[in-house]
């Protein structure tokens, strides 16, 4: 969760343009942010052995394919970052890019009718699931796409999600950052605006599970981490 509440913003993905309006979000937070960064860095966090939660290797891998300015990638297929390798991963990333801005990317659990909705929010992410353990929270913007429902046996949820559902999601998330990276690091053509802004609300994260608000069954989407 972020440390302070900020806005965020749902994005079902299933509608057409959803990376567009990820694309234009994501350019909105980047020269709205009052970091002074030079570089971008995206961390994908995930596990590669379990479908529901390869969203961010999906991710890692696609970009990692694609050349693009003054941007690291972290967390691939054949590379993830886990809930082993994350302490050091942060500990990597403040050494070898102290002036980063950096987007992490990650899966998360939500209310069933919102399986499918994309969220991103300025602030740190805590990842991870069913690791017992606490894990630091990491990045400046977040990107969490809900990839099943929130409930008593979330690790076999996230065992047994579509795969579909994981990889559409991460073509989109794919397609936004781009978006997002070209508006940035190359001609600036036109301001970006938000497309729309939901009250923040209190969800489960895929590490710490932190009780629904009182409008968790309203309709709202849920699955923030």
């Amino acid at each position: 969760m972020p440390t302070e509440t900020q806005p965020v913003y749902y994005i079902e993905n299933k509608n057409s343009g959803a990376d567009t309006k990820l694309g234009t979000i994501l350019y909105d937070l980047f020269v709205s942010c009052k970091k002074n960064f030079n570089e971008l860095v995206i961390l994908c966090i995930g596990s590669d052995r379990i479908t529901g939660d390869s969203l961010g290797p999906l991710v890692g891998h696609s970009l990692s394919k694609i050349s693009l300015r003054s941007t690291y990638i972290y967390g691939t297929l054949s590379q993830p970052v886990h809930a082993l390798n994350l302490n050091k991963t942060i500990k990597m990333l403040k050494q070898q890019h102290p002036h980063s801005l950096i987007i992490a990317v990650d899966a998360s659990l939500g209310a069933k009718n919102h399986i499918g909705f994309l969220t991103v929010s300025q602030g740190a992410l805590e990842p991870g699931l069913g690791v017992h353990k606490s894990l630091p929270s990491v990045g400046d913007i977040a990107i969490t796409g809900i990839v099943n429902m929130a409930g008593t046996f979330d690790h076999f949820l996230l065992q047994s999600t579509r795969l579909a559902t994981v990889v559409q999601m991460a073509d989109s998330i794919v397609s936004g950052i781009l978006l997002a990276h070209g508006q940035y690091f190359g001609p600036r053509l036109f301001p970006a605006v938000p497309f729309f802004q939901l009250p923040c609300e209190r969800t489960r994260s895929l590490t710490k599970f932190t009780p629904l608000s009182a409008a968790a069954v309203s309709s709202s989407p849920k699955g923030r981490t």
